[in-house]
This record gives C-alpha cells, sequence and structure tokens, in this order.
C-alpha cells in the first residue's frame, strides 16, 4: 500500500495533495490534535517521503496551493477571538484577510482539483453559526476546462452542403472554426468560468461528514439501479488536517432557517412563493421533487441516525429538492452525548402539509417512495456496513464499539421478508410523522440558538 501511494504521487500530483491531505487528517484522533492514531509516525514518514520526492515544477505546484489552502483556512483560526463578537465584526475580520490573500496561477479548492481559483470575491466571506467554532463562508471565480466532444452534426454547412476544413489556406470553410486536428469527432478543450461557494472549518473534525457522503453516495447509485425515482444530492467534503477541512456549499440552496428569519413561516408559504399557485405546474413539479428528496433522505436518516436535524442543517433549492447537511451526529451519539431526537426520521407537520396532508396522494407517493427506497437498500446491507466498518479504528464519537455495526445491519432488516420489511418500514414511517420529539427538538434550538421553526 505504501509503495503504491508513493509511486501514485509521482504520476499524479492531485492524488499527490490528496493523500497528504488524508493522511494529515488521520494523524490524530480528535480536533484539537492532541490523542494521536496509532498510525501517525506512519503517515508521517509517507507524508515526508512524498514531499521529499517532489522537484522542479511539481515542487512549485505543491508549495503554491498548499500555501494558497493554508492562507485562506487560518481564516477559520484567526476568528477565534471574535467566537463571541457579533456577525458584523467577524465578517469585518474575514474580508480583512481575505484582502491579504494573493491568488497565484494553477491553484485550486481541494474539493473541485478540476478547476483553477483565479480570484477570490474579498467580500464575500461570511461567518456561520456556530457555538464555540468559527467555521466561515468564501465564493471563489474558477475556471473550469471540459473537452467539447464533435460529430457530424458540428461539422460546418456552407451553401447547402458539408464541408470539412482540411487544413489549407482559403476554401470553402475560410472563416469557420475547425475542427481539432481537422478531424470530425476529436475533442476540442473548452473552458467556463463560474463562481463556487465553500465552507472552511477549523477544529471541526470533518472525516465524519466525508463517511456520510460515501454512503449517500452508495445510497443515490442503489437508487439509479433499481429505477426509483428518488433525488439525492451529495456535495463534497474533504478532511485536510487534523480538525480542519472544507465543505461544498449546496448550490442555489437556502436553509430553512434562513426561511424563517425572512419570516416565511412554513414550507409551503415558501414554495408558493418560490414556484406560484399551487395549481401551476412549476409548484407541483417542485412539491415532486421534494417528495422524492424526501423519501430519499428519510430512509438515509433512519439507516444512518442521523441527528441533530434542526432547521439549520436541512436545506431546499431552486428546484424543491430538500438536502441534509452536517453530519456530526450518526450512529449512536446525538448533541450533547444523547438522543431525544426520534429514532424514525424527521417528518414534521409543515412537511406533510406541503406534500397535500395526510389524505393526499402526495403523501401516499411519499410512503411508497420510502418503502421502496428501504427494500432496495436492503440488498446492499453488507456492502454499506462494510464502508461504515472500514472508518471504525478512527474512534469517531459516533462509533460505539463493533456494537454500532450490529445495529446498523439491524437496521436493514435482513431476517425479513421483503413483505415483512415493508410494513416495518411503513410503522417507521408511522412513528415519524409529527413525532412530538422533533417538535420539542425544534423547540429546544430555538430557545439555544434562536433557529426558527414551524409550530
Amino acid at each position: 500500500m505504501e509503495r503504491f501511494i508513493f509511486e501514485t504521487s509521482k504520476i499524479s500530483q492531485l492524488f499527490c495533495h490528496q493523500m497528504i491531505w488524508n493522511m494529515k487528517a488521520n494523524c490524530y484522533k480528535d480536533d484539537l490534535a492532541e490523542v494521536s492514531d496509532p498510525d501517525k509516525a506512519q503517515f508521517e514518514r509517507m507524508v515526508d517521503l512524498i514531499i521529499e520526492s517532489l522537484s522542479g515544477e511539481a515542487k512549485d505546484f505543491y508549495e503554491k496551493e498548499f500555501g494558497f489552502f493554508n492562507e485562506v483556512t487560518s481564516i477559520s483560526r484567526k476568528l477565534m477571538p471574535f467566537v463571541k463578537k457579533s456577525k458584523p465584526e467577524k465578517k469585518e475580520k474575514i474580508d480583512e484577510e481575505m484582502a491579504k490573500i494573493k491568488v497565484e496561477k494553477g491553484v485550486y479548492l481541494p474539493s473541485h482539483p478540476e478547476g483553477q481559483v483565479i480570484d477570490i470575491d474579498r467580500h464575500s466571506g461570511r461567518p456561520l453559526q456556530s457555538h464555540a467554532k468559527t467555521p466561515f463562508m468564501a465564493t471563489f471565480q474558477v475556471t473550469k476546462e471540459y473537452e467539447e466532444e464533435y460529430s457530424e452534426d458540428a461539422i460546418t454547412a456552407v451553401g447547402g452542403e458539408h464541408t470539412l476544413d482540411d487544413g489549407k489556406d482559403g476554401g470553402a470553410n475560410e472563416g469557420f472554426p475547425s475542427l481539432q486536428g481537422g478531424e470530425s469527432g476529436k475533442p476540442r478543450v473548452k473552458s467556463e468560468e463560474t463562481k463556487l461557494s465553500a465552507i472552511f472549518k477549523v477544529g471541526d473534525d470533518c472525516r465524519q461528514d466525508v463517511l456520510a457522503m460515501q454512503v449517500i453516495a452508495q445510497f443515490k447509485n442503489i437508487f439509479n439501479v433499481f429505477g426509483l425515482d428518488l433525488q439525492v444530492q451529495p456535495y463534497r467534503v474533504l478532511a485536510t488536517g487534523p480538525g480542519t477541512g472544507i465543505i461544498d456549499v449546496v448550490p442555489n440552496a437556502t436553509s430553512r432557517d434562513e426561511m424563517g428569519r425572512a419570516k416565511i413561516n412554513d414550507l409551503t408559504s415558501f414554495f408558493l412563493f418560490q414556484f406560484g399557485p399551487v395549481e401551476s405546474v412549476a409548484f407541483q413539479k417542485a412539491r415532486n421533487n421534494f417528495i422524492q428528496s424526501m423519501a430519499a433522505y428519510s430512509v438515509l436518516c433512519y439507516i444512518l441516525q442521523i441527528k441533530d436535524r434542526h432547521n439549520g442543517n436541512i436545506m431546499i433549492d431552486g428546484t424543491g429538492r430538500i438536502t441534509h447537511i452536517d453530519f456530526g451526529f450518526l450512529f449512536d451519539i446525538g448533541p450533547g452525548g444523547i438522543k431525544f431526537e426520534p429514532n424514525s426520521f424527521k417528518l414534521t407537520h409543515e412537511m406533510i402539509t406541503l406534500m397535500g396532508g395526510k389524505t393526499s396522494q402526495g403523501y401516499r407517493q411519499f410512503c411508497e417512495l420510502t418503502v421502496k427506497a428501504f427494500l432496495s437498500c436492503r440488498a446492499y446491507v453488507e456492502d454499506v456496513v462494510s464502508t461504515c466498518q472500514l472508518m471504525m479504528p478512527t474512534d469517531l464519537p459516533s462509533f460505539k464499539g463493533e456494537g454500532t455495526m450490529i445495529r446498523l445491519r439491524d437496521r436493514f432488516k435482513p431476517d425479513l421478508t421483503e413483505r415483512e420489511a415493508a410494513k416495518y418500514m411503513q410503522g417507521v414511517i408511522d412513528n415519524a410523522c409529527e413525532n412530538s420529539m422533533s417538535i420539542v427538538y425544534d423547540q429546544f434550538q430555538y430557545f439555544q440558538n434562536k433557529i426558527p421553526y414551524a409550530s
């Protein structure tokens, strides 16, 4: 394994960088880099070997990239003295630090190595809500290259005849863009500029979020294999050091918390404002997207026992899809070390109302899709358990020994027949439906962190 990592790092500079960040993130078992991992010496030796092998352009690339990323990430650390300050004061500090950063040619966001950062939106820095940490969000101008495939349809038509540029001066094609190499079917490299936003954290272990994203991606593949109309949106997370990491921002989305602060007091009101009347095609399509994504995430929340599901961790995007974020509490723990949210998932009155009510076709569709999603993932129980079991040696807080894996496997109900499993999952849905513990947790988050909720 050492030799594979070392040799592949010499072939691919991007792989090299990813492995360095990964091994640094796993050198310690805690956020504060105080509890060493048993493999720490081995990881550090490998990192040193890889870095020492770099030379010339590869070394310059490494130094530029890691220097740039460390500068951006360090802003979170510099915000620590401001943790109790107001958001405007934190924002001023972020803007001050971002103004100092020089963007060198070729650097990239670790979560998006396929694109180069060409500039930073110097005033995009935004402090995020956290009780004791100082995460912040920033937006970058990125250029991405991609290959555009050509076919016969792309051959220029002149005077009613299809002609190819033969590479000679003049002729029928003069003045038209030639195909790369003068041949049909070969790719032409194009580039486009886009904006990417990311969250930077210091003092938070992002490895658990990485695991959650891997499993969510597994579930997405499972749903696709079975051809289910379910929508899941994995986003990119990368742990870059002990207690540090970068997390993608869900594009074109707003949290349920932000809706409440904007005085939009329930999901139906938001959908009416965003998509128009209930009878409109736009509203119906958005509601269908909501139902399909709710079914998928409901099964995920149940299987992985995802907790801390307050309204700041639930996003709605521009198409009506729901997306869950922040996976700090999985499996056997909840906020404060206890679990007083329901063991099923969050299914509140406002969510059911948006679907059309308990007796509606929309709610029946949600129940059917949730049951189908559960039945489909049972066929891959060992794959999911194996993925999670690989992370057991990290001693992440959500792992409580081998019992965690036993309980994870049991939630798939592998011993039940398909009919029994369907009936069981309907019982889980019934338990989640307007569960009073979800209301209690929302009330707790409102009094503790002023996160709005629909009563």
